[in-house]
């Protein structure tokens, strides 16, 4: 089991990193040229900037049983066919009973946003999702281990 990161603006990633650390496994960020990112344990891995770059890497690399923190729906979704849990930055855990409706939602806010319309943007992120997104992630990696 290892842990992925799309580390590419997110706000969890060291409380991701300490968790696996904490459990002992490994951990990796996927991120483009243009966020120059360090870690003493995380292997940190850069890509070329374009888009969907740092996506496809991770989606290389992943393989049954590892874990990925993720924004992205679509990744989150290729996460899940390849046999991987996907959780976002705040602890929600992507399943096949809801990745279909989250690229749908996705997908009618880019048409939306093509028409010229407006859609709400995240709201601002609070310590408490840290927390919630924290305990997600280890329940996940403990029922990996389990």
């Amino acid at each position: 089991m290892t842990l992925f990161v799309d580390a590419d603006a997110c706000p969890v990633t060291h409380i991701a990193t300490d968790e696996a650390r904490r459990a002992g496994i490994p951990a990796v960020w996927v991120c483009d040229w243009a966020h120059e990112m360090r870690d003493d344990y995380a292997r940190v891995i850069t890509v070329s900037q374009g888009a969907d770059s740092a996506d496809l890497k991770i989606a290389n690399m992943l393989a049954r049983g590892d874990i990925l923190v993720t924004q992205d729906y679509a990744l989150a979704a290729l996460a899940l066919g390849k046999g991987a849990l996907a959780i976002d930055q705040n602890g929600r855990e992507y399943t096949n009973d809801n990745i279909d409706g989250l690229l749908m939602m996705r997908h009618e806010n880019a048409k939306t946003r093509r028409n010229g319309g407006r859609t709400k943007g995240p709201k601002k992120r609070e310590a408490q999702a840290d927390e919630d997104f924290r305990r997600a992630l280890q329940g996940l990696i403990g029922e990996k281990r389990a």
